[in-house]
């Protein structure tokens, strides 16, 4: 039975740092693609971030993810984790974790993407505010 659990939002001061970790059961984190995605309110749900520690695949698919995001993989405790540095208000929103269990992913080379439509398995959010 394949299961993520988003944790670790709560309210920040702009400025501040949040790492937020997805708990995986059911399968291994490793093998498949992690993708992280939020929803702010009133705008659509977008991809931030993906890895697939297998064959080292990492992308960072939001403009503003780049440089301030940093997703990594712990096989050991089968949980991914999104580190987000220099928070702003523009970044309160729901955070998601979700896994693309695709046989794609057991080829060499195999590359991820955040992109929603592809991810067959989603955790709870947890929410993130950022006060200014």
């Amino acid at each position: 039975d394949v299961q993520l659990q988003a944790s670790g939002g709560g309210l920040v001061q702009a400025g501040g740092s949040l790492r937020l970790s997805c708990a995986a059961s059911g399968f291994s984190v490793g093998d498949y693609a992690i993708g992280w995605f939020r929803r702010a309110p009133g705008k659509e749900r977008e991809g931030l971030a993906c890895i697939t520690k297998r064959t080292g695949s990492i992308r960072y698919e939001n403009s503003a993810a780049k440089g301030r995001f940093t997703i990594s993989t712990d096989n050991n405790s089968n949980t991914t984790y999104l580190q987000i540095d220099s928070l702003s208000p523009e970044d309160s929103a729901v955070y998601y974790c979700a896994a693309d269990t695709s046989d794609y992913y057991s080829r060499p080379g195999a590359r991820c993407r955040a992109i929603g439509a592809s991810y067959d398995f989603w955790g709870r959010g947890t929410l993130v505010t950022v006060s200014s």
